[in-house]
């Protein structure tokens, strides 16, 4: 076995020519998540690259789906052989009046609708072998579904004439990749992930470069940086990159700097991505001296095995026809066996066999699995990807995955319940038995979520037939309606779906997929939350087998994860990042639950960073965000309040603590610059550019001028402070004009004024003829210097000239002259590029990069992180859903061994793959009259009947607690220290009207039950971590 690294070669050479980009306009609103994963050029590459794909069953259709979704130049299917009633175990594209018809024929359609942008073509031959010199009209070629025999001679041809190549396989819980870019293969981007920058404190004569204030750099031995505005060794300055060595978190060498003078002062770093080149060998090769990555690394021997056991199916298949093991037949797996041995001996492997591997192998060889056709199709499809746009690492060469613990073990398994039924669901009874899928077809699932998870999840659902029997359900809620951005990865939707509701959409495509499923899903547009427990009451909670989680935030998934606790039902959850993904199985009594563990908190910036010393462009897009609030957001919603509320000013007013700052809002949007027309428009907007990018900056540098010291006398101006320039505004300037063009446009909307069409000429017009009055600074105005110093604003006395507030009062116009008039509050929405919305923040952000010198950002990157976009991809999430679906499988089998279930973490980028059993639910122990008693702290609660407050505290003594508190919500109803005067009237109380009495609110009507928390002491008379008590109010 090959080591992973003997044919990589790191190139040192930052001259190196990576190949030329073609250049090509890409569709942003259709591909926008993604291309926060991929990046331009890497999807201008895919636009370039024509794909072949051979073998439309399940993995193949999987693999051609993600590939239309992704967008590249054209998709070719190949399969002429006919569809069988068994394909539709997992191939969502074929309906049973297919059967008897070419693949390829009928698939190519229906995946050409996933994408106007993918041509979508059939390669008519019987086989792939009667010419192979077609192939050189592909720049990749995907075999699925093939013969060894056949792969070997597509495999050399493709090696020989440089055409990427890639097979994948799937036999029941087995499947594998193999992968040959050929020689001197390219990656210019082996990980994805933002290249890292920083400001430099520090360089030393050894060539030690420190960062600033102990930040950590982040950067790895063998990384390549540049610098930038280094005083002193000005030689580095757009010097070509170098090479570093870490020396801790806050330092790394550059090695020689002789020559290059004293490090002065200043100075920022920042990773630059250098291309690596891997050498990849020809599958005739690799058959015998295979690389191989690990997938499971419980399961170190397994890939060794399954490279031998799965040629071994190849062999039997060669000598019977082409037909694979019969199900679970004895007679059929003795002979693989035997083959394996021959296999592993004549090419000189030596592997140990354990039996059971090769067994389920043999049993399962016919059996397809739509989960495994969605973990490598996303696997396969990413690859394919990497193939033609040299971004990120290809799996080098083999990878071979197993799920034998989704196997069951409640139900029999034998060769005469694994026979095909003439069913749809035949490739999956060929794995499980028929009565599995009879448990499969009967569970009750609340899929929570349609979007990018949940139309993969749901497409599953129909393929294993999940809650398709007498007595399955399945219910789906989505409060979201479509976009345009969905459509390149919720592949269930189709242009004509876009504002339509995401669970109608979703469950309606399934039905059509597996009509079996027709009246099986009830669809909800309800948000899950505290606001719809009377909709999700106990009643249906009580109905559920399991529940789903299909969601992107993670106050929802808290809240489901919460609910499934309390009511006792495992959940499956799962999320994708661009490339990353995860899956965690959530089990009563078993293991802990998603809320157990957090999430690290967003990233913030200082306020004082934001508003005087931004030293990158994050901080100034977050300060334009900031800046579109406070223009078209905050002060429209303040003006209707006024307009609409009676007695704002005496009421809602008085008690914000900013009197002064609102009433200036107020008459600046009533009275001094309320615009009677567009042109009044375009003048505030630019009054605002001379506020904001001149005014501003000439007032901080008065309080700080460009040669101010600290009190330590070091430079003010230095590390992250970059001293700023105040801007002259031009109308020559795109930005300039930008900032004004969209800033009009939006404050037109706050006041219902229409937007004419203007030419950049009009624009100019208008603001010649403005008077721009001269600023002057203020010597009474105090800027925070520093985070760590007292903001000398904050805390000051309210502004208390009540004559002043007075005058500006009665200069409003009274709410009751303005009937009906009412702004238009612009509500932020990233994904409409006609709004001014991203416009405004991108003119906003730049040209306060301009003031302080910062690079610049594109549309596209503010979008992103103005807009707070999650990256997304469609092959992250289709292997994601996949996996979820094998921990399903677990669940509707009632396994109860936490040693069986994976939590799985994955990066396709990279790639890998880890998984682990969940962690185990926290358990405690107190002292009861009967010696130790042991409570699972998450699961377990104590239940009681409606009782009194005498009886619970009775109830509780017996079982050896003595109780010292006991609330409901924020209600404390009894304590210890209680006086008996206080307690009297409580004790013969039933604890539903206790809650009742002291909360002063009536128990809702559909809740049967009541939550009460209780703090006790046990017999060692030791304070002791207790359950909450549920009492069972109605029933």
């Amino acid at each position: 076995m090959n080591t992973q690294g003997d044919a990589v070669m790191e190139v040192d050479q930052p001259e190196a020519a990576i190949e030329q980009l073609k250049n090509g306009e890409i569709d942003e609103s259709l591909y926008s998540r993604q291309l926060y994963v991929l990046g331009h050029e890497a999807m201008k590459r895919m636009g370039s690259s024509n794909i072949l794909i051979s073998g439309l069953k399940g993995l193949g259709v999987e693999i051609a789906k993600n590939i239309a979704l992704a967008g590249v130049k054209s998709l070719t299917l190949h399969d002429p052989h006919p569809a069988a009633i068994a394909d539709l175990s997992s191939q969502f594209f074929l309906h049973p009046e297919d059967v008897g018809k070419s693949r390829a024929q009928v698939t190519a359609p229906r995946v050409a609708e996933l994408n106007s942008y993918t041509p979508v073509s059939v390669h008519e031959s019987q086989s792939l072998t009667d010419d192979l010199s077609q192939l050189k009209n592909y720049q990749v070629v995907v075999l699925t579904n093939t013969p060894l025999k056949e792969q070997l001679k597509i495999a050399d041809f493709c090696h020989q004439n440089g055409i990427y190549l890639t097979v994948a396989d799937t036999f029941g819980l087995f499947g594998y990749i193999f992968n040959d870019f050929g020689k001197n293969f390219t990656i210019g981007d082996a990980t994805g992930e933002n290249p890292i920058s920083g400001i430099i404190a520090d360089i030393d004569d050894s060539g030690l470069v420190s960062a600033l204030d102990e930040t950590r750099h982040g950067l790895e031995d063998g990384d390549f940086i540049e610098f930038a505005e280094i005083k002193g060794m000005d030689g580095l300055n757009a010097a070509p990159p170098r090479k570093i060595t870490v020396k801790g978190p806050y330092s790394f060498s550059i090695g020689d700097v002789s020559g290059l003078g004293k490090y002065q002062g200043g100075g920022l770093f920042s990773q630059v991505k250098m291309p690596k080149i891997l050498d990849f060998q020809p599958l005739s090769e690799q058959l015998k001296s295979p690389e191989l990555m690990i997938s499971d690394f419980a399961k170190f021997d397994r890939p060794q095995q399954l490279h031998v056991g799965i040629q071994a199916l190849h062999a039997f298949a060669e000598q019977n026809g082409g037909q694979m093991p019969r199900p679970h037949n004895d007679a059929d797996m003795k002979t693989v066996l035997d083959l394996a041995n021959n296999v592993a001996k004549e090419a000189g492997i030596e592997v140990e066999f354990d039996s059971k591997v090769i067994t389920e192998l043999s049993y399962q060889a016919r059996g397809d699995l739509s989960p495994m056709a969605a973990f490598f199709g996303g696997l396969t499809a990413q690859e394919v990807l990497k193939a033609v746009s040299g971004k990120f690492t290809p799996v080098r060469q083999w990878m071979y995955f197993d799920s034998l613990e989704s196997i069951p073990s409640s139900v029999a398994r034998s060769e005469e319940l694994c026979q095909p039924q003439n069913s749809r669901y035949d490739g999956q009874i060929a794995v499980f038995g028929r009565e599995f899928q009879d448990k499969i077809s009967n569970v009750r699932n609340f899929l929570v979520g349609c979007g990018a998870i949940g139309c993969e999840m749901l497409k599953n659902y129909a393929m294993i037939g999940l809650g398709s029997g007498p007595n399955g359900h399945i219910t789906a809620t989505d409060n979201d309606s479509i976009e345009k951005s969905n459509l390149n990865r919720q592949f269930l939707f189709r242009p004509k779906d876009v504002g339509k509701q995401k669970s109608d959409c979703a469950a309606a495509a399934v039905q059509a997929m597996n009509p079996d499923l027709k009246g099986k899903i009830t669809t909800m547009t309800d948000r899950i939350g505290p606001d719809s427990e009377d909709v999700f009451d106990e009643k249906f909670w009580a109905e559920l087998d399991f529940v789903t989680n299909a969601l992107d935030n993670v106050e929802a998934r808290t809240y489901v994860d919460r609910r499934c606790v309390f009511f006792m039902k495992p959940l499956l959850e799962s999320g994708t990042l661009g490339t990353k993904g995860n899956t965690q199985v959530v089990l009563p009594r078993l293991t802990e639950s998603y809320s157990s563990s957090q999430d690290p908190p967003e990233q913030s910036f200082p306020m004082c960073t934001l508003r005087s010393f931004p030293n990158k462009i994050e901080h100034t897009i977050a300060w334009a965000r900031d800046l579109f609030q406070s223009y078209f957001v905050g002060p429209p919603e303040v003006v209707n309040l006024y307009l609409t509320q009676p007695d704002y000013i005496n009421t809602t007013l008085k008690q914000q603590g900013n009197e002064k700052q609102i009433l200036d809002s107020l008459k600046d949007f009533l009275v001094s610059d309320k615009p009677s027309d567009y042109n009044d428009c375009i003048a505030w907007a630019r009054m605002q550019f001379e506020k904001q990018y001149n005014n501003a900056i000439q007032q901080l540098l008065y309080n700080f001028p460009n040669d101010a010291k600290t009190s330590s006398g070091a430079d003010f101006w230095s590390g992250p402070k970059r001293c700023p320039t105040p801007l002259k505004f031009s109308t020559s300037d795109e930005t300039h004009m930008g900032f004004v063009i969209h800033a009009a446009a939006l404050h037109a909307y706050n006041f219902n004024i229409k937007v004419p069409q203007l030419s950049s000429k009009d624009y100019a017009k208008v603001m010649d003829s403005m008077m721009i009055p001269e600023f002057r600074p203020d010597a009474n105005v105090k800027i925070q210097a520093d985070e760590k110093e007292p903001d000398p604003n904050a805390n000051q006395p309210a502004f208390d000239d009540q004559d002043e507030l007075n005058k500006i009062i009665t200069s409003l116009p009274n709410p009751k002259s303005m009937p009906g008039f009412r702004l238009n509050v612009v509500e932020f929405e990233k994904d409409d590029d006609s709004n001014h919305h991203i416009d405004f923040i991108t003119a906003a952000s730049n040209l306060r990069a301009m003031n302080y010198g910062i690079t610049l950002a594109d549309r596209h990157k503010t979008k992103f992180i103005a807009g707070k976009i999650i990256p997304a991809i469609a092959t992250t999430t289709a292997l994601v859903t996949g996996l979820v679906i094998l921990e399903l499988y677990k669940i509707v089998d009632g396994k109860d061994d936490i040693e069986q279930y994976k939590n799985g973490f994955i990066n396709l980028a990279l790639p890998f793959f880890g998984f682990s059993e969940p962690i185990a639910s926290p358990k405690g122990t107190y002292k009861g009259k009967n010696g130790d008693v042991t409570v699972d702290k998450l699961w377990d609660r104590f239940e009681v009947d409606d009782i009194t407050l005498t009886e619970f505290l009775k109830h509780f003594e017996e079982l050896g607690l003595s109780i010292t508190m006991v609330s409901s919500g924020v209600s404390l109803l009894y304590a210890s220290f209680y006086p008996p005067s206080k307690t009297k009237d409580r004790m013969p109380l039933k604890m539903s009207k206790l809650v009742e009495t002291i909360s002063k609110k009536p128990i809702p009507e559909h809740q049967k039950n009541v939550i009460f928390e209780i703090t006790a002491e046990d017999a060692t008379e030791e304070d002791v971590e207790v359950p909450y008590v549920m009492v069972k109010y109605r029933k």
